[in-house]
């Protein structure tokens, strides 16, 4: 935050200043009592398991300049700083990002989808970095509490603004949408992650699409137009739509599509536009996040050329389909999460590995899929039946169902090894793992976070 004081957040917030200097300059948002890089304004959040209120003491000791809060009427003794008092902390939160927002020039955008966004993100900024000084969300900050200090972020030498819009529950994105207001959005796609709390992957499309509500009119819409349910989205009056995706009917698509390296290179067409890209980060879902990017960076008037250089020098990050060598072991470590549509989109680029002597998978459990969670999982059974794969190792309770999927399909390679391991047998497979995998193997290791399935994979690679 730039020029702000405790004055204006009380202003902005309709709150009631407590104690301490109105004229205090306040630079961060700090929702972390641990965590604070000077002049920060603490903001208590009420959680299932704790009420934040306990720290503030803490937070203006390790350095707050000051803090809101919903459960004091008068300021206690030991105030070092500031108190603002409203009466919903998550809601001032987000009343601070409208209003930070309301003081921006720069256009931003929005980034959404089942699967993917945080790629893309980092696509369309990388794309727009070759004309413009661009913010992107820094981290994971993507939610309802996560965007308003984001927005805080945007200084006033940025020039253009990427932000990553997550939603898990209704009525979500329409609170972001109000708070980010941005001038072009992306959805990758709409698939079932999240789907336990929205129903249907028509709910998650419908709860996406409120992306819009806080465009101003003139704004664009860019949707993955290989995607069953966004090919035929229809935007909201004055909101322009756009196609991107790998197939021709899509106004942005691409030509000439051919591996090198394992890695996609393209032609990205658009009218009469063609510019050659060639891409660092593997899988063949990796073009359709390029063709988004490029199509940002055309409306935005960069030179495409200079963005394909950009896209180029992207090489993904970690725990996002990082391929990785350690003695002769191929590693693609992807399990900073997992829904069904990345599962398949990760075990592609293993059946590609073809110069590899075994193809090996390490499937963990994928969260969130609500009751057809056991179907889900069978069908990435069948998947995993499909192709030239060598050893199929799955881990937890619901991996199994991977298991028992792959052994229902029809077509199973004969040779194709399956072995099954439960949360409490970690140990166990990971020293499976290490007497079971050498040199000339490329091993995937593709699971939901919370499966933790990273610190196994860093033991193959230089991470550990």
């Amino acid at each position: 935050m730039e020029n702000v004081t405790v004055k204006d957040i009380a202003e902005a917030v309709g709150g009631r200043i407590l104690c301490g200097d109105p004229d205090q300059k306040l630079e961060n948002i700090a929702i972390d009592s641990r965590v604070m890089r000077g002049n920060d304004l603490f903001v208590p959040i009420i959680g299932e398991k704790n009420d934040a209120h306990a720290f503030i003491a803490k937070a203006m000791q390790n350095g707050a300049a000051a803090s809101l809060t919903s459960e004091h009427d008068e300021a206690p003794e030991e105030m070092s700083g500031a108190l603002i008092r409203v009466e919903d902390t998550v809601k001032a939160l987000q009343d601070i990002g409208s209003w930070l927002r309301g003081r921006l020039t720069i256009p931003l955008v929005g980034i959404t989808g089942s699967v993917g966004k945080t790629t893309t993100r980092e696509m369309v900024a990388a794309a727009l970095s070759a004309k413009y000084r661009t913010f992107k969300t820094p981290a994971n900050h993507n939610s309802q509490v996560g965007v308003p200090m984001t927005v805080s972020e945007i200084s006033g030498e940025d020039e253009i603004a990427v932000l990553e819009l997550g939603m898990s529950n209704p009525g979500e994105m329409h609170k972001i949408s109000e708070i980010a207001k941005v001038d072009c959005a992306v959805m990758t796609n709409i698939g079932v992650a999240h789907i336990e709390n929205l129903g249907s992957r028509e709910n998650i499309l419908a709860e996406k699409l409120h992306i819009q509500d806080g465009m101003k009119e003139g704004g664009l819409l860019l949707v993955n137009g290989d995607n069953d349910l966004l090919a035929d989205v229809t935007p909201k009056d004055g909101i322009s739509i756009l196609h991107f995706g790998r197939e021709e009917k899509n106004e942005c698509h691409a030509e000439d599509l051919m591996p090198k390296h394992g890695c996609g290179t393209f032609t990205y067409v658009h009218g009469d536009v063609r510019v050659p890209v060639e891409l660092s980060v593997p899988g063949v879902h990796n073009v359709s996040n390029a063709l988004a990017a490029m199509a940002v960076a055309e409306h935005f008037g960069v030179d495409l050329h200079a963005a394909a250089a950009k896209l180029k020098e992207f090489r993904g990050f970690k725990g996002r389909l990082q391929i990785s060598e350690k003695n002769g072991i191929l590693v693609i470590d992807d399990t900073y999460n997992a829904s069904p549509d990345s599962m398949r989109a990760a075990l592609s680029v293993l059946n590609g590995m073809r110069d590899s002597k075994r193809r090996i998978a390490v499937l963990a459990d994928m969260k969130e899929l609500g009751d057809e969670e056991i179907r889900f999982h069978r069908d990435i059974g069948a998947t995993v039946s499909a192709m030239h794969l060598d050893l199929l190792v799955v881990y937890g309770s619901l991996a199994k169902e991977i298991a028992k999927g792959a052994f229902a399909a029809g077509g199973m390679r004969e040779n194709l090894r399956i072995e099954s391991f439960l949360e409490e047998d970690r140990d166990e497979m990971t020293e499976f793992l290490k007497n079971e995998l050498t040199e000339g193997d490329a091993v995937l290791f593709k699971g939901s976070n919370s499966m933790k399935l990273g610190t196994i994979a860093a033991e193959f690679t230089d991470e550990a």
